[in-house]
């Protein structure tokens, strides 16, 4: 998969042995890039508090971090393979510290996402850039099968650590302090992979595709921006509608670009070996079922019940901390059970924590209530999230595996990205609708039914659950836009157990019949 820099005489698809400083300094990055991703959703329920985000500002504290992580991974693979890994992981880490001090002394919204859009773009480097230093030590498909799921152990420990950092901090402090620990683990995750990386690259056959980075980043950034600002501009508004075909546009040219380049940024033919194109089907649909779960139950607990941010710290443990205890059984389930039962098996049980979830009562503010609907996703998630990377990296040859990974990150993450987007979306317009009815057929004084249409028109159905919450004038207001709340990502819980559902049958069906290793000579050859 790659060559040390020392070492030009070797082949691309040979690289140096696996060193324990390399391991430890690929883990620790891809730990801290997800410990960036996911800490801001512990913490909706105080930025709502504190900051007063109206409209969707709220979903785009998570995406402005989760942008750049989509758009530019597929460059910063190739930037690895072309100038070395070491240096990307140096770097990002750095970027990201410099992102979360940013956020830090954030004074309004705006430069909170500042701050996450220069950490996501830090974390973009080293979500890909961990995966193919570890696999380029690797020298077979069991040793490779090991860093994987030690890999994807430790993007789930991320996702472990994340709501504990934020929960204890902001629970004894405040959020800043959640973004000034991570900006102390990002300077140590530098420090580690300057001291003791070993470096890597894969420059046989690789070069810069500028017109595949440009149209692949306009594409997906149009396509973001439009499903984010829906439901806050309208989308028949001229705005949402510039975006969608802006976004239909650029992705086409990228196909075309990426058909006529001499050194694709992405080798459009990997998506002929079925494995590989269902496992990057299901990353992008699986994902958004698990984050858009994720989301909901944040801005459930925090934004809408003002429960403490403790709270949501424990039911993100139960999302993600499972992964990190099966890893013994995931290492084991990748070399023994057939890929799309594990895929398949492990959509299935996410499906059936989100239609769980999507039966309580918002009213129920018992955290016992979540734990068996989250520990179900969070047990399907530990299944879905390594079977995904393996199948999508073992199934390619190993000069390819690099691009095969920076791929099944950038699609695995831009089905993170649309979990918020989508989510937030469908939540929120539903939720707003049924406030208005609701309201409009409502005994209420004809003053106070102004007043909220009036702060559902300025702020959203958010804006109307928390200033009810906080005025005694407007409390007869706040059972209303709670219930609305709850209906509204109820359907968000539905809409995300339909994706996995979805997810399973196609792995179950689709990776049925011909084996990995003949689709891999068939589409590759």
């Amino acid at each position: 998969m790659s060559t040390t820099t020392d070492a030009a005489s070797r082949t691309a698809t040979s690289g140096p042995e696996l060193s324990k400083g390399t391991l430890v300094a690929g883990l620790l990055a891809v730990c801290l890039a997800q410990i960036g991703l996911a800490i801001p959703a512990t913490l909706n329920g105080l930025f709502q508090t504190d900051l007063h985000p109206v409209g969707s500002q709220l979903t785009w504290i998570s995406d402005a971090f989760l942008l750049p992580v989509a758009v530019l991974e597929l460059t910063f693979g190739l930037l690895g393979d072309l100038f070395g890994r070491k240096r990307l992981l140096v770097g990002g880490a750095a970027l990201l510290a410099v992102g979360e001090l940013v956020s830090t002394t954030a004074s309004g919204i705006h430069q909170l996402w500042a701050g996450q859009a220069l950490a996501g773009l830090g974390a973009a480097a080293l979500f890909p850039t961990s995966l193919a230093i570890l696999a380029a030590g690797t020298t077979s498909h069991t040793q490779r099968a090991r860093v994987i799921a030690l890999w994807a152990a430790l993007l789930s420990t991320g996702g472990f650590l994340a709501p504990l950092l934020g929960g204890v901090t902001a629970t004894y402090g405040s959020w800043r302090w959640s973004f000034i620990v991570v900006t102390v683990i990002a300077a140590a995750s530098a420090a580690i992979s300057a001291r003791f990386a070993v470096n890597s690259r894969a420059p046989e056959g690789r070069s810069l595709d500028p017109a595949g980075q440009l149209t692949i980043g306009l594409g997906l950034f149009a396509l973001l921006y439009a499903i984010i600002q829906g439901p806050t501009d309208g989308w028949g508004s001229p705005s949402i509608v510039t975006a969608f075909v802006l976004a239909t546009v650029f992705l086409a040219a990228f196909v075309l670009a990426e058909r006529r380049a001499k050194s694709p940024l992405l080798r459009l033919e990997l998506f002929r070996n079925r494995s590989f194109a269902v496992a990057s089907v299901v990353a992008v649909v699986g994902m958004f079922a698990f984050l858009g779960t994720a989301y909901a139950v944040s801005i459930r607990l925090g934004a809408v019940q003002d429960q403490p941010p403790m709270r949501t710290g424990l039911a993100f443990l139960l999302l993600n901390g499972i992964a990190l205890a099966m890893l013994p059984l995931t290492e084991r389930l990748l070399k023994t059970v057939a890929p799309r039962l594990l895929l398949g098996t492990g959509l299935v049980l996410i499906a059936a924590g989100d239609y769980w979830a999507a039966t309580l009562p918002i009213t129920d503010r018992a955290f016992a209530s979540l734990i068996l609907p989250l520990g179900l996703v969070g047990l399907g998630f530990a299944v879905t999230v390594s079977s995904i990377t393996a199948t999508a990296v073992n199934t390619v040859p190993l000069p390819l595996a690099g691009m095969a990974s920076a791929t099944t990150n950038l699609l695995r993450d831009f089905g993170f990205t649309l979990g918020p987007a989508v989510i937030g979306a469908v939540a929120l317009s539903r939720a707003a609708s049924s406030f208005s009815s609701t309201l409009h057929g409502s005994a209420l004084p004809g003053a106070l039914k102004g007043a909220g249409s009036t702060v559902l028109e300025e702020g959203g159905p958010l804006a109307v659950n928390g200033a009810s919450a906080a005025s005694p004038k407007l409390a007869d207001l706040h059972p209303l836009a709670q219930d609305a709340l709850g209906h509204g990502y109820a359907i968000g819980f539905v809409v995300c157990g339909s994706a996995a559902l979805f997810s399973a049958l196609l792995a179950l069906v689709a990776l049925r019949g011909r084996s990995a290793a003949s689709d891999e000579v068939t589409a590759l050859a």
